[in-house]
């Protein structure tokens, strides 16, 4: 803490430190004083210490360090709580699937599927094969059409037909999914009958959402390369189409596969279009081509919503499959981060 004619004149991060220790101490007191007979919240303790954190620090700022620094702790503090309030609900959720996912999150329900069982039992196996399948599927659509759909409005769109073009993709994206999967069913009911339900009709599906989501952040990726690196290159003599491969993606390689892997994750959910036209089964299909399939948002709802006479069972399978899904987003981001890595130009690096 510097001092000037021996008055402190800044908060040392000790200081700081000590404040908010102090902060949570209260919090917890004051929740340890009112629980009564219920349980501790750490969230809300965690929450309500960071509010009296702020009424701690704030005042002791401006009495040693004056009114400009205390605003500015101020407004940094309550930058620093809206993030940590908005955690609160990410970590509640992460926490809360965790520990009610691990009841049934072993090698049974990763090696069989629910046929022929009832009660306690089983597992998702048809259900993890079923997803990867008709996601993967879906990806193959949809990363071509929304990657060359980018480059034409980045590289070669101008005019009206281009502006269409964004339109359409902007109308796209609010597109509920269950529209989508009604669209799916309708289109292959043309060709197989009203009653079709195959898991490649569910991949089409989720490309119809997947795709203006891959346009949108692909485009904005584009953008952000220079064009001075666009105009060195074809000042070389190289042709517009091997400048857009070799010198434009290479430098957004890296928010291109993010925006991809967001696509990923906001179509691996999805429940409604996947039970209109790819439907439910208890039994393993590895054929999207032919017959249900299942996936793993609907055997969630499935598990969920058929409860037998075990209810327990079929619950912490639901957890169980919820949890999954959350492993299967998180392992798919952090491969995204490593190819990203491995393909950015090196002068990234």
């Amino acid at each position: 803490m510097t001092t000037v004619r021996g008055r402190p004149t800044t908060l040392t991060r000790g200081t700081v430190i000590s404040l908010f220790i102090s902060g949570m101490a209260i919090s917890y007191f004051v929740a340890a004083v009112n629980r009564g007979d219920g349980e501790f919240v750490p969230l809300g303790i965690f929450a309500l210490g960071m509010v009296v954190f702020g009424l701690l620090v704030v005042p002791t700022s401006w009495f040693v360090e004056g009114r400009r620094k205390a605003i500015n702790r101020t407004m940094t503090g309550l930058v620093f709580s809206a993030f940590g309030f908005a955690l609160i609900p990410l970590v509640s959720l992460v926490w809360t699937v965790i520990a009610l996912g691990l009841a049934r999150f072993d090698a049974q329900f990763f090696g069989s599927s629910m046929r022929n069982v009832v009660g306690a039992g089983g597992g998702a196996l048809h259900a993890v094969i079923g997803t990867l399948e008709i996601t993967l599927i879906a990806a193959l659509i949809s990363i071509p059409i929304g990657l060359l759909t980018s480059v034409y409005l980045v590289e070669y769109g101008r005019g009206r037909f281009s502006n269409w073009v964004t339109t359409m993709v902007d109308v796209m994206t609010g597109i509920p999914s269950i529209v989508a999967g009604l669209f799916a069913f309708a289109m292959f009911s043309l060709f197989f009958g009203p009653g079709v339900r195959m898991g490649f009709a569910g991949a089409v599906a989720l490309s119809v959402l997947m795709i203006p989501v891959v346009v949108r952040s692909s485009e904005e990726m584009l953008r952000l390369v220079p064009n001075e690196l666009r105009e060195a290159s074809l000042a070389l003599g190289v042709p517009k189409w091997l400048t857009i491969l070799r010198v434009v993606f290479p430098t957004a390689i890296g928010g291109l596969v993010t925006g991809i892997m967001i696509a990923i994750a906001r179509v691996i959910g999805e429940t409604a279009p996947l039970l209109i036209v790819a439907g439910f089964t208890q039994s393993m299909n590895y054929n999207p081509f032919s017959e249900r399939m299942m996936t793993l948002p609907v055997f969630v709802y499935n598990s969920y919503s058929s409860q037998g006479t075990d209810a327990q069972a079929y619950i912490d399978r639901a957890w169980a499959g919820a949890l999954t899904l959350i492993v299967i987003v998180m392992v798919l981001n952090l491969g995204a981060r490593i190819v990203s890595r491995v393909l950015r130009p090196v002068g990234n690096h």
